[in-house]
C-alpha cells in the first residue's frame, strides 16, 4: 500500500510545488476516479496559483470527450480505464492550456464497477512533460474506495516529482 495520510500528501504537494516554482513551470491535471482530489491537495498549498494551472474533472466518458476531446474510438476499444485513455487525457490537457507538466488518472475505485479483467483497484495514471515523452502505468491498489483514491493521489504526486526531477 502506498503511504498517503494527509500529512504525506501535503508534504509531497509542497515539495512538488517548490520544484515547479524553481523551474518556473506549471502543472495541470485530468482526473476521473479521484474527482478533483489531486487538484485539491495541490491548491491547499498557499501560493499554488504560481505553479498550478488547472484541473479537469472528467468523471464521465462524455466529459472526457467534451473537455479533453478524447475520441469515442479510444473509449470503445480500450475502455475508460486504460493506458490509451490516460495518455489521451494528458494530450487533451496540453491542447487546452499552457502547462509544462500534466497528469491524468482513470480507474475503478469501487466498491462496484470492477470486472475480472479490471477489478476494483485498477487505476491507470499518466504523466507527461510538454513536447517530451509520456509515462503511464497501471496500479493495482487495495482497500476501500477512499484508500484507492488516496493512494492514487499519492502516486500521481510522486510521479510528477520524478518526472520533474528527470528534466
Amino acid at each position: 500500500m502506498i503511504s498517503c495520510d494527509d500529512a504525506i500528501l501535503e508534504r509531497r504537494a509542497r515539495v512538488l510545488g517548490d520544484a515547479l516554482l524553481a523551474h518556473g513551470w506549471q502543472v495541470a491535471l485530468a482526473e476521473s476516479c479521484t474527482g478533483g482530489w489531486i487538484a485539491k491537495v495541490m491548491t491547499d498549498i498557499p501560493g499554488s496559483s504560481a505553479w498550478f494551472d488547472r484541473g479537469f474533472v472528467t468523471y464521465s466518458n462524455a466529459a472526457k470527450r467534451e473537455q479533453l476531446q478524447l475520441s469515442q474510438q479510444i473509449l470503445d476499444t480500450a475502455g475508460a480505464v486504460s493506458r490509451e485513455t490516460v495518455q489521451a487525457m494528458v494530450e487533451g490537457v496540453f491542447r487546452h492550456c499552457g502547462a509544462d507538466l500534466a497528469a491524468a488518472v482513470s480507474g475503478i475505485a469501487g466498491p462496484g464497477g470492477g470486472t475480472p479483467a479490471k477489478p476494483v483497484g485498477t487505476v491507470w495514471v499518466a504523466w507527461g512533460a510538454r513536447g517530451r515523452s509520456m509515462h503511464a502505468e497501471c496500479l493495482h491498489l487495495n482497500g476501500g474506495r477512499e484508500a484507492i483514491r488516496r493512494q492514487t493521489v499519492a502516486r500521481v504526486l510522486e510521479g510528477l516529482q520524478t518526472l520533474l526531477e528527470s528534466r
